[in-house]
This record gives structure tokens, C-alpha cells and sequence, in this order.
């Protein structure tokens, strides 16, 4: 399981650019095959023979200034929570501002190593001005210059210094993941084929918060499960749960051999579905696409065949992924 390492900072800072970058040094991710390159903000990158996975978090903030200092509080958060190093990038164009001072408060309680890169330091006046940031409390600051990636060598190879060792499972089971967005019906899922509450289900969509493996041995099977489910507060169900379970599910595709595509189907093939779904190609693992909840969509307004057929339009040309429909809770 490769570690994971979140750009992080506020809007027009430069992460982007500075992923694209990253990213680039693998030329494999950058595939012509429709959709590969839709979800823009997730990518593998290496450097001194450590492969790493980078999320870009900016790429999923949308909407006006206002909506943004939540939105990027709440993407900090989760960044922090999920990855093994944070990039916190500020602009020294602009120096110091008020969410830059949020950010970094968020990031001084974190026990992960965190890096703060100034961007836009492409001449001598600017290596100067970079010294104000030393003020917000994170200690040495990494000059950069994403456009033409001065800078960036020094930064990498200290991140790389922390990174955890990529661990490889001892298990000798196949591991199946079951990913999908909040509520689909994971963990009713999962309960159905346990044959066990292991799982609490609720109707608040989230209540699940950590990977969990489960081993199942019945009917001559033996495999594990990874649900990308566990239980998480009640305050916490109102974040981002886009890029939640964007995150959720790069750690359980990355971490499995199959990945089991769960859907709800009163709402769908839909954007989320599809992102986590090129996630999973991208990452060359096998995909068993379930349509869940089939119990609820009236039959005369739409049929199996015709819901087949608009998934496969979506996922080509990869048509040969098993799609079937079943209903969790009445197994």
C-alpha cells in the first residue's frame, strides 16, 4: 500500500500546478483511454524509487470565497486525517493571509510531518520575502517554484524521509473491497453476506469511518472483506463526503485484488460512482459492479436491461464488468 501525501493550502496558491508535476513523472497515468484522466485530483507519484500517492484536495472545492474557508477547513481536516504527510502550499506573491493563519493552526496540532512550500519564488527578492512565513509556527519553509519546479527536489527529498515502508499483506487470501459513495448500502451489504450485525446501519449517511477487514468462510469461500466502512461521530457526518469517500476509497482499491462497485440504484451511475470506478481501472484491479436497492426503482419506468446498458456506455470501453442487482436488505 503506497503512502498517501495531500497538497493542502487555499485556492490560486499553485497546488495544481505543482501536482501536475508530480504526477508527471509517471507517464502512466496520463492514458488516453476516456476517463482515466477524469478524476484530475488523484495520482501516483515517485521519486528516488518511492512511489507515493498525491491528492491534490483543492480540486475539490467548489464555490464562492465565503463557502470556501469552510469548505477548505473541512478538505484540511480530512487531508490530515487520511494521509501520511501533509504539503501546505502559501504564495509568497501574496504573503500571509488570514486563511493561510487558519491552515496552519489546523496543521500545528497534527503529529504528521508537514511540509510548508512557498510557491512563486523564482527570483532573488522573493527568496527574501519567503522569510515571513517562518510566523506561522510550522517551521523551516521549502521555497518553490512549481511552474518551473525550482525548489521542488529539496522538498521531495525530505518528504520521502518520512514516508512510511510500503507493506506488503502476508495474507494469502484474495481481498475484496466494497466501495461506493455514503449510503449506497455498504455496510447492509456486507451484513447480508456476514450474516451478522457486525456493522452498524443507520440512515445518517457516514456512519462508517474506517477500513475494516472482515474474513468470510462459508459455503467453501474463504476471502476478505474490506469495507470502507467502521463508525464515525455524528459531527463529523456533514464533511465533504465527496472527497471523504474519494479518500476512503483510494486507501481499500489500493489496498484489495477486486473491488466491488456498490451503487444505489434510485440514484444511479452518477459522477461519484464513476470517479471511484476509473479509480479502480486506473489501479488494474478486478470490478464487480452491484447495483443495490433494486427493490425500490419501479420496474415499469426502467428495466434491467436498459440500466445495464446506460452503465456500460459510461464505463467504456471496459464493458466486460460484471453489473448485477440485488437488494441488501431483503438479500
Amino acid at each position: 500500500m503506497s503512502a498517501i501525501v495531500a497538497i493542502v493550502g487555499r485556492p490560486n496558491v499553485g497546488k495544481s500546478t505543482f501536482f501536475n508535476r508530480l504526477i508527471q513523472r509517471r507517464e502512466a497515468i496520463v492514458d488516453a483511454v476516456s476517463g482515466v484522466t477524469r478524476d484530475r485530483h488523484y495520482g501516483k507519484s515517485d521519486w528516488n524509487g518511492r512511489e507515493f500517492t498525491v491528492i491534490d484536495t483543492g480540486g475539490y472545492v467548489l464555490g464562492s470565497d465565503d463557502v470556501f474557508e469552510k469548505e477548505i477547513d473541512k478538505q484540511v481536516e480530512l487531508a490530515i486525517g487520511e494521509a501520511d504527510a501533509v504539503i501546505f502550499m502559501v504564495d509568497v506573491e501574496t504573503g500571509i493571509t488570514g486563511m493561510d493563519e487558519d491552515v496552519a493552526k489546523l496543521l500545528r496540532k497534527v503529529e504528521k510531518p508537514v511540509f510548508l512550500a512557498v510557491n512563486k519564488v523564482d527570483n532573488t527578492q522573493r527568496l527574501q520575502d519567503a522569510v515571513e512565513f517562518y510566523s506561522l509556527g510550522l517551521g523551516e519553509y521549502y521555497p518553490i517554484s512549481s511552474i518551473n519546479g525550482s525548489g521542488s527536489g529539496e522538498l521531495l527529498d525530505e518528504l520521502v524521509k518520512v514516508l512510511p515502508e510500503k507493506t506488503e499483506e502476508k495474507s494469502e487470501l484474495p481481498r475484496f473491497a466494497v466501495v461506493g459513495r455514503p449510503n449506497a448500502g455498504k455496510s447492509s451489504f456486507i451484513n447480508a453476506l456476514i450474516g451478522e450485525e457486525r456493522y452498524i446501519v443507520t440512515d445518517i449517511a457516514g456512519t462508517t469511518r474506517d477500513s475494516i477487514d472482515t474474513r468470510y468462510n462459508r459455503f467453501g469461500f474463504e476471502f476478505n472483506l474490506v469495507d470502507t466502512a467502521g463508525i464515525r461521530k455524528k459531527s463529523k457526518v456533514r464533511e465533504d463526503l465527496e472527497f471523504y469517500s474519494v479518500m476512503r476509497s483510494i486507501r481499500a482499491i489500493e489496498h484489495c485484488d477486486v473491488c466491488i462497485l456498490l451503487l444505489d440504484a434510485t440514484r444511479g451511475f452518477d459522477g461519484q460512482v464513476e470517479n471511484i470506478f476509473w479509480l479502480a481501472q486506473r489501479n488494474n484491479k478486478g470490478i464487480v459492479i452491484l447495483v443495490n436497492k433494486w427493490d425500490l426503482v419501479e420496474k415499469d419506468t426502467q428495466s434491467v436491461k436498459q440500466y445495464t446498458k446506460a452503465i456500460k456506455q459510461t464505463i467504456e470501453p471496459f464493458t466486460d464488468v460484471p453489473i448485477v442487482f440485488i437488494s441488501a436488505l431483503t438479500k
